[in-house]
């Protein structure tokens, strides 16, 4: 990365996230170790502010502390809370986050979907935004004529977008509810990141090749990952595979939300390659996974801002 006088960076080369907000309470032994605000998107978007990104955040909150912890949260990396929806009398949504021997967790939510709104100001879609967006949020009955006519806006304007299926076993019961959407928010996509146990949830499918044939039709860059299995990218040009490095780790929470955060950085730093991208977002990665959060270290933004 180039120093501050020349970062690469524009001012109107922006990150737009779409997604939730909790407050993500860590738990080790059964006892909790940290509280933190989280969200997949929201964890995407905070470490790219924390890297110098300018980013804006739309999502809802409740009109309560949590939510004054959440903006404030934003703020503080870099992010702007200008279109973080709250409600009065409206309770925030926790996450309880329970790490297992091999430092892996188990959530517990709680949260009312139905009771989520988008009533706020929107911002107007550019060509030079880059969207991140996925989870049920993206897909919520609730919220989806807001998300989906914002998607719409933004592949309207030209804009570049990334979609992280992140689709839990627990919404099963709702597939059927939300399934078109979620291949609506592949069409409208340039990359689709997703798991092995997502398209296992969605499609019954567990082969990488199959589930490219029914993902390309509506987008054609894939980016399969399986754990601590290979990395899969498909594309028009064929499939390449990239390991996986084995760390020690301390929490794998936020794991998957900073390797989108740091594909994004790589592709907003000029990489056009697959290979540079991807590396640079198992760097990102392995760096949350190697703390108790749920974002880059101090260390690394260091790094990147000095260009290492």
């Amino acid at each position: 990365m180039e120093n501050e006088e020349n970062n690469t960076f524009s001012a109107t080369r922006r990150v737009i996230g779409i997604g939730e907000t909790v407050l993500d309470i860590l738990f080790k032994d059964d006892q909790p170790q940290k509280a933190v605000p989280g969200g997949s998107t929201f964890n995407s978007i905070v470490s790219l502010g924390r890297a110098g990104v300018p980013c804006v955040m739309v999502t809802e909150a409740g009109g309560d502390h949590i939510g004054e912890i959440i903006c404030r949260f934003l703020r503080e990396n870099g992010v702007s809370s200008e279109y973080v929806c709250t409600h009065e009398n409206v309770k925030s949504h926790v996450s309880l986050a329970f790490l297992d021997e091999h430092n892996d967790a188990q959530y517990i939510f709680y949260k009312d979907h139905a009771s989520v709104s988008l009533d706020g100001p929107l911002p107007t879609m550019l060509p030079t935004d880059v969207v991140l967006f996925g989870s049920f949020f993206a897909v919520n009955p609730a919220i989806r004529p807001v998300v989906g006519g914002l998607l719409r806006d933004a592949r309207k304007a030209g804009a570049w977008l990334y979609y992280d299926v992140n689709f839990r076993k627990n919404h099963i019961a709702d597939l059927p509810d939300v399934a078109a959407s979620i291949e609506e928010n592949m069409a409208l996509s340039d990359v689709v990141r997703g798991s092995m146990d997502d398209f296992g949830y969605l499609y019954d499918l567990h082969d990488g090749d199959a589930i490219y044939r029914r993902v390309s039709p509506m987008c054609n860059t894939l980016i399969l990952t399986d754990g601590a299995r290979q990395i899969r990218v498909y594309s028009p040009q064929g499939c390449e595979t990239y390991p996986v490095k084995t760390i020690e780790t301390v929490s794998t929470v936020g794991a998957g939300d900073n390797f989108n955060a740091g594909y994004i950085y790589a592709m907003l730093q000029g990489f056009d390659d697959h290979a540079s991208r991807i590396a640079m977002a198992q760097r990102w990665s392995q760096d949350v996974c190697r703390q108790l959060g749920n974002n880059i270290s101090d260390e690394l933004v260091r790094e990147l801002k000095a260009g290492m």
